[in-house]
């Protein structure tokens, strides 16, 4: 399936299309360059004097207040810009690196506890212990600095390296937020390490790191990020991203068999979650790094550690730099907004600041192999997406991958990731995301949700824990909890999907609810120019499915979903609801009740298909009690 990409509407010059070598996407790695060098260029008119903050226009301050912001700027546009230095052998044309090395120097001169602008010197730099962001931001300068050493911290006086080893230092000890963060130490460690800068700390740093993201790993590629079932983006662009390239840039052969194997593995996942229009899924935190998921793809062409081909590398990851900055993700002055296309502040969390976007520059990883390589030279190859039709559920994550090649379109059925900050994350908590569409805001009616009505207020999903899986079907349990964040103790929620096509097949079992308590069970939340969403009753529900506003997602402000409603019953072993939905880019789709048929035999869903073939999807009611799985 060739999915030809519009002409680019990125606010700066871009080389002439290629579209023998990319007959995909019309890109090469001269587009890569340049759009690193724009993307820098736009950024300079808003640094401090000597460059060690960069404070953007336009958005809301952070929680760690807009020093914090500032150094966030100055971090990940200076990863961004060694990775474009690096990446030309320490060539740099546009003279990005002698800007970052004033601000590598005055920045830590005058280290700061303060977190507002308005006190302190006005290049300093938060301190690590003082602001806990900094952390987070020490990570993205010692790895600049590790890739662009000789062209730049060589070249730095004695007293301008040491006060940067001291400011860096501190991340070196644990974590204070128990996740993925455990990783920036050691980030800071490999870089203090290969300058003989405290060894001995940074080792300890470097196996602290490792040991912890131990507990979280769960097999076939997946990490949890942190103890909790947190399963979205971070797995490829933080606890794969860091050990890989640890590894692979101290030449650290036993590290790199066995975290390579494990992005491998990742790979054979993530790389299927890719749209053929070059979209990556909407599902999870931090999404305004957009193009940061093609980390991952690249880290793996630069280790050999893929199984995709070098073509199909470029495929993806120019697809979907080309995805962004055709539907404006970048705004008139050239810089990267908060939000997925342009600014949606509902996708944002209290952590996004003005240049969080910039995290982004991780996307930029394949301007390390060089020209010749492969994965630059290469004719594109298409997406997994846009060969073949896949319902795979992803290792021990209790998601359901779901696409169709006759329109790339992926989708995600979620039976076990949770958020690690609320069990109400609409980008969490919603039981189906895709790559044209996005989960409604807080404040408008819940896309892709079965719930209880309470009073005339649905219930939240609360925590979901799997409950088994097939080739083509995967099952969660759950206990509502009411508008207020309170669980419903005793009332319980086994909840399936199983997909076949374009068709989905969504079951709700509910036991200890009292008789005639109303349900709804929503749809696709789609947009007036988006793909066409369906959904039918087959069991439980009360008359056809209606249309209602949903409000904003990511992809417009306007979006309608379908709604199906229903009561339950007194029978003690629960009342079983059965929803049919289909969302496809296909035109002018057949209803999707024509597309499937279901029976009921005992605890099982009978499922058959337009095809011949079949589904046995096992509905044994979940225990009762408790306040969560």
């Amino acid at each position: 399936m060739m999915v030809p990409q519009p002409a680019a509407q990125a606010p700066f010059p871009l080389p002439p299309e290629d579209r023998r070598r990319s007959p995909y996407t019309g890109w090469t790695r001269a587009h890569w360059e340049a759009t690193a060098d724009a993307l820098l260029r736009a950024t300079v008119p808003y640094a401090s004097p000597r460059h060690a903050l960069i404070v953007l226009p336009g958005a809301r301050p952070s929680c760690s207040g807009t020093r914090s912001d500032g150094l966030e700027g100055f971090a990940r546009t200076f990863l961004l810009a060694a990775l474009r230095v690096a990446g030309g052998d320490g060539r740099d044309p546009q003279g990005h690196l002698p800007r970052y090395a004033e601000g590598l120097t005055a920045g830590p001169r005058n280290p700061t506890a303060g977190r507002e602008l308005t006190t302190g010197h006005p290049d300093s730099w938060p301190t690590i212990p003082a602001i806990r962001q900094a952390r987070v931001e020490a990570a993205s300068i010692a790895l600049g600095l590790r890739l662009t050493r000789p062209w730049l911290w060589d070249t730095l006086d004695q007293r301008a390296r040491t006060r940067l080893a001291d400011w860096l230092l501190p991340a070196l000890t644990p974590s204070p937020v128990d996740n993925n963060w455990w990783l920036f130490g050691l980030a800071v460690a490999g870089f203090l390490q290969d300058v003989g800068i405290e060894p001995l700390r940074a080792q300890e740093a470097i196996d602290r790191a490792l040991n912890r993201i131990e507990d979280w790993y769960l097999g076939d590629g997946w990490y949890s990020d942190g103890d909790n079932r947190a399963f979205d983006h971070y797995n490829a662009w933080a606890l794969h991203f860091h050990p890989v390239l640890h590894a692979h840039l101290a030449s650290e052969a036993s590290l790199l068999a066995t975290y390579g194997e494990r992005l491998c593995a990742h790979l054979a996942d993530h790389t299927r979650l890719f749209d053929a229009i070059g979209a990556p899924l909407p599902f999870g935190r931090s999404l305004t790094y957009r193009f940061a998921a093609t980390a991952a793809p690249w880290l793996g062409a630069l280790t050999g550690h893929t199984p995709l081909a070098p073509g199909a590398t470029r495929r993806l990851a120019s697809g979907t730099l080309r995805h962004f900055l055709d539907r404006g993700a970048v705004d008139g002055n050239g810089l990267l907004s908060l939000g997925w296309y342009g600014p949606y502040a509902p996708m944002l969390q209290s952590y996004s600041g003005p240049a969080s976007p910039y995290w982004a520059a991780k996307g930029f990883l394949g301007l390390l192999l060089p020209p010749d390589h492969p994965a630059w030279t290469d004719t594109e190859e298409p997406l997994p997406a846009e060969t073949q039709d896949t319902a795979k559920p992803l290792g021990p994550t209790g998601l359901l991958l779901h696409s169709t090649a006759s329109d790339g379109l992926v989708r995600l059925h979620n039976h076990g990731s949770n958020s690690p900050l609320a069990a109400c994350d609409p980008h969490y908590s919603r039981f189906a995301y895709s790559t044209r569409t996005g989960p409604t805001a807080d404040d408008a009616p819940a896309d892709n949700h079965f719930a209880l009505l309470l009073d005339g207020r649905p219930t939240t999903r609360g925590p979901a824990a799997p409950h088994g899986s097939g080739p083509d079907w995967a099952a969660s349990v759950q206990t509502p909890h009411r508008a207020d964040g309170t669980a419903l103790p005793g009332i319980r929620l086994l909840s399936a999907t199983a997909v076949h096509g374009r068709t989905e097949v969504r079951a709700h079992l509910v036991t200890g609810a009292p008789p005639g308590t109303p349900v709804r069970q929503t749809g696709w939340a789609t947009t007036p120019d988006g793909p066409t969403a369906q959904l039918h009753p087959a069991h439980g529900y009360r008359g056809p499915a209606t249309q209602t506003p949903t409000g904003s997602t990511p992809f417009g402000p306007r979006t309608r979903t379908s709604v199906l409603e229903g009561y339950t019953t007194p029978d003690p072993q629960g009342t079983l609801f059965v929803a049919l939905a289909s969302l496809t880019g296909d035109p002018a789709p057949a209803p999707v009740g024509e597309l499937v048929t279901t029976t009921i035999k005992g605890t099982t869903l009978h499922i058959t298909w337009q095809d011949g073939t079949s589904t046995h999807l096992p509905l044994n009611p979940p225990p009762t009690g408790g306040a969560g799985p």
